[in-house]
């Protein structure tokens, strides 16, 4: 809707848009520049109160001949002296300005009005992010402010074709998204992809951010627990991404960056290898290798072991329980994996000073007294520790729980129908993983397959920096 010709029209109509009058930290204020009616509106909280008074005080002072001709021009160029400033005709744009932290002028006989950008958002400190800690290296993470995010990337990447392209999404929540490539190095048609299905989406409001957003944007299966992005709050692994030729989806009042298109292999990796020394990191790679594939296989692998414990060879005769408790093996497994999922969720909704006597209880004095009074065998246990804390070294909280449940599933299908029902959950978790797509269609299984000789030794050892770039060249 186009502003109108007439000053208390476009006031009366700001009135109904914004509810002035009702919200309380919805401020409209009317004054007087250079004999001529004047309205200001912003957000109570969001603007910076010294940059208002400043601009107010100039403003104040001015007569009538300064404004004279050409108004709305004359302010931007020679009255307010501010940068980032611009005009609007209609009220859509106006309303969504001022509803992100804008302030917005509106002066008497003007069919234009301006927009003045005073947002100074509430935020906290970059501290390094509990998810991603690293033994040496940069301690700042992402916050929930966008330009403090865009700003902590082009920090590390001082490249003029690093570009940041701002999108709005949801009819209600109007969310700022930011879409961070590199000109020369992104796929441009896998940009334009991703530009058409951002338009296309059609929610009221982005309520839980960028793990909204990627829903939207991502379409499979509910069977398919597999994550097909990757979210980071480390704004190191950001720029890595992106000089690799990754897009990174910012997404406003969030400290997570989604990157896409990624790859099963991309799960597998953490900023700690490259901050070691390349024989240390490498070391670290396999080692976590080990636990992701120790977290999915042991627990099942070990029943089907139990199962045919006649058929082993004397080298393996230690494999199984001398006494198998009172509830059955599989049924144990069962109840740990739920017990495992119990601590997770309590030690997420414990505090912090109260998280170690948590751990304490439910690590050592429960296990023990359920063991004492028959409910699991220790080697039940062990295993189960053996899995979970290869769950947790694994890197994306993402990737891990998708390891989680493809265990359990393949700890069902052990249980219920033995070695037959061991090498069918392993074909179906295959399937599942075979069939994948990372985000416009590209491969799952890239450098494995197709393979790339290269990036697949790049991928299972960690390359000294002057290496990797030879390659590339």
């Amino acid at each position: 809707m186009e502003l109108y010709s007439k000053f208390d029209q476009n006031i009366k109509m700001l009135k109904e848009r914004l509810a002035i009058e009702k919200s309380f930290d919805i401020v409209g204020r009317e004054w007087t520049v250079a004999n001529k009616k004047a309205y200001l509106v912003f957000i109570d909280g969001f603007a910076k109160d010294q940059i208002m008074l400043f601009i107010m005080e100039r403003l104040a002072d001015l007569k009538q001949e300064d404004i004279s001709v050409d108004v709305i021009k004359n302010l931007l160029q020679n009255q307010i002296a501010y940068i980032e400033v611009d005009t609007f005709d209609t009220f859509e744009p106006m309303e969504t300005a001022v509803l992100s932290g804008g302030l917005a002028l509106f002066i008497e006989g003007q069919r234009k009005g301006i927009l003045i950008d005073v947002r100074e958002y509430p935020v906290r400190g970059p501290q390094e992010p509990d998810l991603e800690k690293v033994t040496r290296g940069s301690r700042d993470g992402l916050v929930e402010t966008i330009i403090f995010n865009t700003a902590l990337i082009r920090r590390r990447i001082r490249d003029p074709k690093l570009i940041f392209e701002l999108k709005n999404v949801g009819s209600q929540s109007r969310t700022d998204v930011a879409i961070g490539y590199i000109d020369n190095l992104i796929d441009h048609k896998l940009l334009e992809q991703l530009k058409e299905e951002l338009d296309k989406i059609d929610v009221n409001a982005l309520v839980m951010a960028e793990k909204t957003l990627e829903e939207l944007l991502i379409k499979k299966k509910w069977y398919n627990p597999l994550p097909q992005v990757r979210f980071t709050e480390r704004p190191d692994v950001v720029a890595a991404h992106l000089l690799e030729g990754h897009i990174a989806i910012i997404v406003d009042t969030s400290p997570s960056v989604m990157l896409l298109p990624v790859t099963l292999f991309h799960f597998t990796q953490h900023a700690e290898d490259y901050y070691q020394n390349p024989m240390v990191g490498t070391y670290l790679r396999w080692v976590r290798f080990l636990a992701m594939f120790s977290s999915l296989i042991i627990t099942p692998l070990w029943l089907l072991l139990i199962y045919n414990k006649g058929i082993l060879p004397s080298y393996l005769a230690f494999i199984g329980p001398k006494e198998t408790g009172h509830i059955p093996i599989f049924i144990q497994f069962i109840i740990l994996e739920f017990g495992l999922d119990f601590l997770r969720l309590s030690s997420i909704h414990t505090p912090s000073t109260l998280s170690t006597s948590l751990g304490i209880i439910g690590g050592l004095i429960l296990s023990e007294l359920a063991v004492k009074v028959g409910w699991f065998i220790p080697e039940t246990i062990l295993y189960m520790a053996v899995a979970g804390i290869g769950t947790f070294a694994t890197p994306s909280i993402e990737f891990a729980m998708a390891i989680r449940i493809f265990r359990l599933f393949l700890l069902i299908m052990t249980g219920l129908f033995k070695n037959i029902g061991f090498f069918i959950g392993l074909v179906i978790i295959s399937t599942i993983i075979a069939t994948t797509k990372a985000f416009g269609n590209k491969s799952y299984l890239w450098p494995l397959f197709p393979f790339d000789g290269k990036s697949f030794s790049n991928m299972f050892f960690r390359k000294p920096i002057p290496e990797i770039k030879k390659n590339k060249k």
